[in-house]
């Protein structure tokens, strides 16, 4: 068995698909499938159950992955470490980001980032607070940009907070409440809601602020999109609560937007957080561009 193996192995598991995987790692499938199977033959053991549509891990596939994962981790930051004693970071950082961040501009944080250490390989993720943090925890992102209600933390991770936000009401520029300085969650109960998935931190932080003013409102459309938000809301198909400090560069930049403020709406907290294991030498480099966490 060696390391490329493994690689072969958890990308497989990433992506539950052979042909996906072997993009991912510059190989054809067929050299990526008689790898999987070689590994298979050597271990005794199923790691993959395989069907035309999907590919799904065993049981001793996840106890394999899982291992493998630590194992190319320990390798990539042997190799890493060996470079920092020279001075030169290389390595992988793998960053995860929400799609509503707003407290750094975070492509100009990656190019400061490139800037002071052009060999390291940087990856770029975006998902779902929750997801983005579970990821930290596996080990298969170094750090992550997310945003919680007010009033929570990200779990099982370091993390520092990066900036306070309250929420505003967005709709089309025609809505009744279009020139209101100012209103309640009582106000725009009876409206019709635009917002995220049910379940998500993103959409969790509107629903307990209607929950605890003790107020039902409908939620007829659902997106993971701010695009697609945005779009329905123009089109006057529905209202939305999203953080000001997002949404407000969105509504000067075209129009169509109107905001005001919500007097006991949502607020959230976006976070910079990182694994609890000691960072590599890529992810020191980025908490120092970044003016957190440790810097030894």
């Amino acid at each position: 068995m060696d390391l490329q193996q493994m690689r072969y192995a958890v990308t497989v598991a990433e992506t539950r698909n052979f042909t996906r995987a072997a993009e991912r790692c510059y190989v054809t499938q067929s050299s990526l499938s008689h790898r999987i199977a070689g590994l298979e033959r050597e271990l005794g053991v199923r790691l993959f159950a395989r069907s035309s549509r999907r590919v799904e891990l065993t049981d001793a596939g996840e106890a394999f992955v899982a291992r493998a994962r630590e194992a190319l981790a320990a390798a990539d930051r042997a190799v890493a470490d060996a470079a920092a004693a020279t001075g030169v970071v290389r390595g992988r950082l793998a960053v995860g980001v929400i799609v509503t961040t707003a407290a750094v501009d975070v492509p100009e944080v990656l190019q400061r980032y490139r800037a002071r250490h052009p060999e390291v390989r940087v990856l770029l993720r975006s998902g779902r607070s929750d997801e983005l943090a579970a990821a930290i925890r596996r080990g298969e992102l170094d750090i992550a940009f997310l945003g919680l209600p007010e009033g929570e933390r990200p779990t099982g991770v370091e993390s520092v907070v990066l900036d306070h936000d309250e929420h505003v009401l967005v709709m089309a520029a025609g809505h009744r409440l279009a020139g209101a300085e100012r209103v309640t969650l009582r106000d725009i109960a009876g409206e019709t809601f635009v917002d995220f998935v049910a379940g998500t931190p993103a959409r969790a932080q509107s629903d307990q602020a209607f929950a605890a003013a003790g107020l039902v409102r409908e939620v007829a459309y659902e997106a993971g999109v701010v695009e697609l938000i945005t779009g329905l809301i123009r089109r006057g198909l529905g209202v939305a609560l999203l953080p000001s400090a997002f949404v407000r560069p969105l509504a000067a930049a075209g129009p169509g937007l109107t905001l005001v403020p919500v007097a006991d709406g949502p607020r959230r907290v976006e976070y910079l957080a990182w694994s609890r294991f000691p960072p590599s030498p890529a992810t020191r480099a980025m908490l120092d561009v970044l003016g957190a966490g440790p810097r030894t």
